[in-house]
C-alpha cells in the first residue's frame, strides 16, 4: 500500500490510497485530501511558463466539494481559464471513470515582483504573535470508526496539536496541523497543499455543536497573502449558524512566523435524526 494519498497513474490519472479516508465512510475520502491534490493540479498549472514567466502567489483556492469521492481512480482536467500577466485563473475538476464530476476548483494568481515593495507608509493590521505550537501530539479525540478498519486521513495523515479546544467538542478551537504524508507519492509537499489539507478542518475544529450532529462543508475558500514556511499550519476557527440550518466556519491561519491568511467553509447543519 501506498504512503502517500495518492499515486499517480498517468499525467492527469490517479489512484488514491486509503490515507485519504474521511471518518464518516469507509468508502469516500476527507475532502482534506482532494483538496490538496487539486491545489497542487493547479498550482502548477497557473506556474506554466508556456503562458507567462511571471511568478504567481497563489491567493485564491476555491473548491466545491459537489459529491463524495470516493476510493478509486479519478482523472483531474485542469486549464488555465484568464492568462494575465498580473492576474490569472486555473480552474480544474475532479472525475470518476463513469465521467461523474466529483468536485471542481479554481485558483486565482497574483504576480509577485522581483523586489519587496516600500510598505513603510502603509497602514497595517495589528501585528500579532502566532498562537504557540505545542512541543508534542495532543489527543484529537474519538472517531466514529475506530483504526481497525483501516488508516484514516485526519489520524494518520496528519497530526493535530490543540493549543485551545480539541476535536468532538464544540467552541472555537486553535490547532496546529502537519501533513505527514506526500500528496502524489515520489513528489515534495508544496506548502499551498498543506494550507489546502489543513485548511478543511475547520468546521471540525471550530465545531459549534459537538457529534453526532453534522455540519457538512461543501466548499472551502482560502486566500493568502503569504505561503507557508515550515510544516505546521495554524487554525484558530470557530462556526457560526442559523435556525434554518445553514453555517459559516471561519479559520484564521497562520504558521510560526506569522499570520498566513484566512479560510471559509460553508455549512449544512443537522441535527441528529
Amino acid at each position: 500500500m501506498s504512503t502517500a494519498l495518492f499515486q499517480r497513474l498517468d499525467h492527469d490519472r490517479f489512484q488514491p490510497s486509503e490515507y485519504t479516508r474521511g471518518p464518516w465512510d469507509p468508502r469516500a475520502m476527507h475532502g482534506g485530501a482532494p483538496s490538496a491534490l487539486l491545489a497542487g493540479v493547479l498550482q502548477h498549472v497557473l506556474a506554466d511558463p508556456a503562458v507567462d514567466r511571471s511568478p504567481m502567489h497563489p491567493a485564491r483556492l476555491t473548491i466545491d466539494l459537489e459529491r463524495p469521492v470516493g476510493l478509486v481512480p479519478l482523472t483531474v482536467h485542469s486549464s488555465v481559464v484568464r492568462a494575465g500577466k498580473k492576474v490569472r485563473v486555473a480552474e480544474a475538476a475532479l472525475f470518476d471513470d463513469a465521467g461523474t464530476r466529483l468536485a471542481r476548483a479554481s485558483l486565482l494568481g497574483i504576480r509577485t515582483v522581483a523586489e519587496p515593495i516600500d510598505i513603510s507608509e502603509a497602514v497595517l493590521g495589528q501585528a500579532v504573535a502566532p498562537p504557540p505550537l505545542p512541543s508534542g501530539p495532543v489527543p484529537i479525540g474519538p472517531s466514529p470508526f475506530t483504526d481497525s478498519d483501516g488508516p484514516l486521513f485526519h489520524s494518520h495523515a496528519v497530526e493535530h496539536r490543540f493549543v485551545r479546544g480539541a476535536m468532538g467538542v464544540a467552541g472555537p478551537a486553535t490547532d496546529w496541523i502537519s501533513l505527514l504524508r506526500p500528496v502524489i507519492e515520489g513528489e515534495a509537499i508544496t506548502p499551498l497543499q498543506r494550507v489546502a489539507a489543513a485548511a478543511d478542518f475547520g468546521n471540525g475544529v471550530g465545531a459549534a455543536v459537538a457529534t453526532p450532529w453534522s455540519f457538512i462543508n461543501p466548499d472551502l475558500t482560502i486566500t493568502l497573502q503569504r505561503l507557508p514556511i515550515g510544516e505546521w499550519v495554524c487554525l484558530d476557527s470557530a462556526t457560526y449558524f442559523s435556525i434554518h440550518g445553514v453555517g459559516t466556519a471561519e479559520s484564521e491561519l497562520w504558521d510560526t512566523h506569522g499570520r498566513l491568511g484566512r479560510s471559509l467553509q460553508n455549512l449544512l447543519v443537522e441535527p441528529p435524526a
